[in-house]
């Protein structure tokens, strides 16, 4: 009786596993979701919607966009870690919640590593050290450090947010040169941009794209970028290196995640309708707008690219002994 009844045990038992197979060949099958770590109106959250659009137009589904920004990004993050391994929640990741802010956060809610599945690489953008004319005389990398010594006390930068790019370029000028200043965390670079053209804070450390605007009608004044190479959007802004400052280039990378377990299938499906997006002309015209340059990784490529960068600058970032403000 017993061995009667085995094909029918077995076969019940593959009922389960059957019907993930099939939830995986037919993703998608409701909206998907992309949670950006920044507000709205930033070079990030612009990526996102691009992406969203071009992917909504491939897919069957529409794909949305979700601001959750704060604490160097780490609120999204967990947010997108906690949720269900079915490719319907999605993480518009980057350097800050993945590198730069678990170091500095006690306890972020999230491994930067084994809690993702970390599935395709979109592009990168250098930051700018840009200063309000109006405040700082300084015409050059030299001349802000020169301001800077002579201040009173320390002046304040600006940048959007703890444990961004920007803010780890701050700590690692002043750990460089020996100067003092004082950061000025805001949510997002789009209040901080406001209280830098209204003289609330003389300087800061930004993406390119979102302050070119106001660097070419002369509202504010760029003094070196945190590229390797000029860039093209700016070509009369030299280099950190250039300015005599080499070894303090970085960029801020942008990516798409996924929590952890991610089904292999709706992984290697999502890397292709995300490389495809990419390739298309309106996508790629709008990441070069927002200053990304895009490069092309595979999914194991990338997953390698975002456990060495844990591993040496997240490294760095911790010997700075960096904490929350």
């Amino acid at each position: 009786m017993r061995r009667r009844h085995l094909p029918l045990l077995l076969a019940s038992a593959a009922l389960p596993l059957g019907s993930a197979a099939r939830a995986q060949d037919n993703w998608p099958t409701r909206p998907i979701r992309i949670v950006v770590t920044f507000p709205p109106g930033g070079s990030s959250d612009i990526i996102a919607r691009v992406l969203g659009e071009a992917l909504s137009q491939r897919l069957p589904q529409r794909v949305v966009v979700d601001n959750r920004p704060g604490a160097g990004g780490t609120i999204a993050a967990a947010h997108v870690a906690q949720q269900a391994p079915d490719g319907y929640t999605l993480l518009l990741s980057n350097s800050a919640p993945i590198v730069l802010s678990p170091p500095i956060y006690a306890n972020p809610g999230y491994d930067p590593v084994a809690s993702f599945t970390h599935v395709a690489y979109l592009g990168s953008a250098p930051s700018v050290v840009i200063v309000n004319p109006r405040l700082v005389p300084a015409t050059d990398m030299a001349g802000l450090l020169a301001w800077i010594r002579a201040q009173r006390s320390p002046p304040g930068y600006g940048t959007s947010g703890i444990g961004s790019v920007a803010h780890v370029f701050g700590e690692r000028l002043m750990s460089r040169t020996g100067v003092q200043l004082t950061h000025v965390p805001y949510r997002g670079s789009a209040p901080m941009q406001a209280d830098l053209l209204g003289g609330a804070i003389p300087l800061a450390f930004d993406t390119l794209p979102q302050n070119i605007e106001n660097i070419r009608a002369g509202r504010l004044r760029a003094l070196a970028v945190t590229a390797r190479e000029r860039q093209a959007m700016a070509p009369d802004v030299p280099t950190v290196a250039e300015a005599g400052l080499d070894g303090l280039e970085s960029d801020n990378w942008v990516a798409i995640s996924a929590p952890a377990r991610l089904p292999p299938a709706v992984t290697a499906r999502l890397h292709a309708e995300i490389t495809a997006a990419l390739a298309l002309p309106i996508v790629r015209q709008r990441m070069e707008e927002n200053g990304f340059a895009t490069r092309s990784m595979t999914q194991p490529e990338f997953a390698a690219f975002v456990e060495d960068q844990v591993r040496v600058i997240g490294g760095a970032v911790k010997a700075l002994g960096l904490t929350p403000q």
